[in-house]
């Protein structure tokens, strides 16, 4: 198991140029669990990511890493605690993926120290969990969409932090790949400990693999909770504009999102 950090939000206000995008937050992080933040585009959960991991300074209010401002922390020192994967990262031209993966190891290394054996079996796990060895010696620019992306999760994961932070980490995996990563996911907040906060989209998906859900609305927190706590109908009017039915997912017993649109709002007669 990990070491357990606490990561807060205090009174945080975010923004760019002149417009507001989150206002106010209070937000404490469980240490040990998985989070998942949702909410309808442009409501401040990408914002909401980039400052807890110090890309963004806060307009008013603070971050906090056990009790230290993550604004204050030198890089290298939150890098060893905290790692974030960006929503669309950039690839430095022409690199490995095997170089690429390897600088998840950077927060590790002290200046003019050697590449360890240690780092060797980081960067090995990594690329294995990932089912992305067989690509190692590949430039990143030549691999499809869903390839990179697992790339970079594999880059995340070499880093080997206690808390990990990842901006919509399914984004261009089909169907079986989403499921993959989120199951490499949880194994890895199971097995090790490590506190994962996320964004998705997938409101089904979230329920099914978060002890917790954050739903945002307008730059606010509007529901906190676990899955069943936060997944309502009212929840989703309010957060997304949206109607729907919630029902009992067979598989996990957690909240299924039905959504009703205008072509579908009514139960089908059944045929004759």
């Amino acid at each position: 198991m990990t070491a357990s950090h606490t990561l807060a939000t205090e009174d945080l206000t975010l923004g760019y140029g002149d417009r507001a995008v989150i206002e106010g937050l209070d937000l404490a992080l469980a240490p040990g669990e998985i989070t998942v933040i949702v909410g309808a585009n442009a409501c401040g959960k990408s914002t909401l990511l980039r400052s807890m991991s110090r890309l963004l300074a806060p307009r008013s209010g603070r971050v906090v890493l056990d009790g230290k401002e993550v604004h204050r922390l030198p890089a290298k020192e939150l890098a060893r605690t905290l790692g974030l994967l960006p929503q669309s990262p950039v690839t430095p031209e022409g690199i490995t993926v095997l170089d690429l993966v390897g600088r998840g190891r950077h927060p590790h290394q002290r200046a003019f120290s050697r590449w360890t054996s240690r780092d060797d079996a980081a960067v090995a796990a990594a690329l294995e969990a990932t089912r992305t060895t067989d690509l190692m010696d590949r430039s990143v620019d030549e691999l499809s969409g869903g390839q990179r992306q697992r790339v970079w999760i594999a880059m995340a994961l070499a880093q080997q932090t206690d808390l990990l932070l990842l901006d919509e980490p399914t984004t261009f995996l089909d169907i079986s790949h989403q499921i993959e990563v989120l199951d490499l996911l949880t194994d890895l907040n199971r097995t090790r400990g490590t506190t994962i906060v996320m964004v998705l989209h997938d409101l089904n998906l979230a329920a099914r693999y978060a002890d917790r859900l954050v739903a945002l609305a307008a730059g606010r927190l509007h529901a906190s909770g676990t899955p069943a706590e936060v997944l309502t109908q009212d929840t989703v009017r309010a957060v997304y504009g949206m109607a729907s039915r919630i029902i009992e997912d067979p598989l996990s017993g957690r909240p299924l999102v039905l959504p009703i649109g205008r072509h579908h709002s009514a139960a089908r007669p059944t045929p004759a």
